[in-house]
């Protein structure tokens, strides 16, 4: 049967999923950590990118339920972390490792940036603000901070662009990735070289940046060489991929209405919207999305690694601070915590850290993991509020959670509390593979893609409803936002 390969690499780790291209069914899956990072200087070798994703696809084409798994695969397709800025030279070599969109080290060249014009011009040009998450202020700081580098740059990549690249030897990209470097328009499909003059206007920006295709078309076939090393057939097409956001509205089946909220490493909030969205605050990004729509989309930079760390500190595993939240009443006896332990993306506080509000000589290790998934429930809750600001629609359809954290009880109670709705939690986990697959399928199949979505379940999961009794969701929301100030 014609298999698909649906890759995600993200910040922290390389996940393959080997499905039926008909039905969606995973047939094999593999996975390869990466080296982990730590704000402000956040950064991986691309190199290693490549050998995870040969690693993970290797484990599932060895744990495939059928036989010849690898010469079965119709096609590929990557979705990969945002923003990150790969240079190459005119060899096509790495310059420098690459800066990750967690690296806070070009905050003071956000701060410039976004200086030099109006926030309303930014919002028109680019959808969003620059921060330092961006593509944009990692250029900038690469110019200011290392200009014998940034001399030698022939090309300017993001991260998915560079596993493009390895596959098929193209320089390409998509809408939805595009649209979070903070110099491509979503509302008018091309670059922005007058955003990009603002970082150097003698550079000739149109001969580094690559070429942005369709939402269905293929990046290109995979070499020989390619081939060789990842165990596959060569010339099968390469899907253009995305954006890890992007892949996971594709891999949800995301709908007008419906609002997905990512616990990962990071958290989101986003949702599909005819129209692109414009929001001056900068609270919401303006991004596309991988079918030719818009994704306007709130991140945070904290989630997982926020109850990671707590974790730590109460010397018990993840799975463990689940129970002891689950064991202290809504509201955490009283205690709030803010979660900015990596700084902060929204709201804009690069160096700021986290704190604890309302400790008393009682304090408990169960009020304190409570507080821990409270905190970050409620910056992500202050994320759909800043959709709904925008003007985005976010109340009829369904509310999914997604992301590693969407596993943990306590982030699935608690949210749903919070949030005073019922919350769907999907039965496929691995969203962003399964969106980077769909692409792959519509290349393999000809099928459109709302045709796949429908034979594939996507978005299908169970549903949990918020608790009863104890401190009401508007009490503990007001509290939050008192502490953040």
């Amino acid at each position: 049967m014609p298999l698909v390969a649906g890759i995600d690499s993200s910040t922290q780790s390389t996940k393959v999923a080997l499905r039926d291209s008909a039905t969606g069914r995973v047939v094999g899956e593999g996975k390869s950590r990466h080296h982990p990072t730590v704000p402000p200087r956040s950064e991986q070798d691309p190199s290693t990118w490549w050998s995870a994703l040969a690693d993970a696809l290797a484990q599932a084409i060895a744990s495939a339920d059928v036989a010849d798994a690898g010469a079965d695969v119709a096609a590929i397709s990557v979705a990969s972390q945002q923003h990150g800025l790969v240079v190459l030279d005119r060899e096509g070599a790495v310059i420098r490792p690459a800066k990750l969109w967690n690296d806070t080290e070009s905050s003071f060249d956000a701060d410039q940036l976004a200086g030099r014009i109006s926030a309303s011009a930014w919002v028109d040009a680019c959808g969003s603000l620059p921060v330092a998450a961006f593509t944009i202020t990692k250029l900038a700081w690469l110019r200011r901070s290392e200009p014998a580098s940034f001399a030698r740059i022939a090309h300017v990549l993001l991260p998915h662009d560079w596993l493009n690249f390895r596959l098929t030897g193209r320089y390409v990209t998509d809408r939805g990735d595009a649209s979070g470097t903070g110099y491509w328009s979503p509302r008018e499909n091309r670059y922005r070289d007058d955003l990009l003059a603002l970082v150097d206007g003698a550079v000739d920006w149109s001969a580094v940046l690559p070429e942005v295709l369709g939402p269905w078309d293929a990046a290109g076939a995979l070499t020989d060489e390619a081939a060789s090393a990842l165990g596959l057939r060569p010339g099968i097409p390469v899907g253009i991929g995305t954006g890890d956001n992007m892949a996971g509205a594709l891999g949800l089946g995301l709908q007008a209405g419906d609002v997905a909220i990512s616990i990962g490493t990071s958290g989101t909030v986003f949702t599909t919207n005819e129209q692109p969205a414009r929001d001056p605050t900068g609270a919401v990004a303006g991004f596309a999305d991988a079918t030719g729509r818009f994704l306007p989309l709130v991140c945070t930079l904290n989630a997982t690694q926020v109850t990671g760390a707590v974790a730590h500190l109460l010397a018990v595993p993840v799975r463990k601070l689940d129970t002891l939240a689950l064991s202290a009443p809504s509201g955490s006896d009283g205690l709030t915590l803010v979660p900015y332990f990596a700084g902060e993306r929204t709201p804009n506080r690069p160096d700021a850290t986290g704190s604890l509000h309302g400790i008393r000589t009682d304090v408990s290790r169960e009020s304190l993991a409570r507080a821990a998934f409270e905190g970050v429930a409620c910056g992500l809750l202050e994320g759909l509020d800043a959709l709904s600001e925008a003007g985005v629609a976010t109340g009829s359809g369904r509310l999914l959670l997604i992301g590693g954290g969407s596993r943990s009880r306590a982030y699935r109670e608690v949210m749903a509390t919070l949030a005073q709705r019922a919350v769907t939690v999907p039965l496929d986990a691995e969203i962003v593979s399964a969106g980077a697959a769909v692409q792959a399928a519509v290349l393999a199949t000809g099928a459109d893609v709302r045709a796949v979505g429908e034979a594939w379940g996507l978005g299908r999961g169970d549903e949990v409803l918020p608790a009863t009794g104890g401190i009401q969701a508007d009490e503990i929301r007001h509290r939050y936002a008192h502490a953040r100030g």
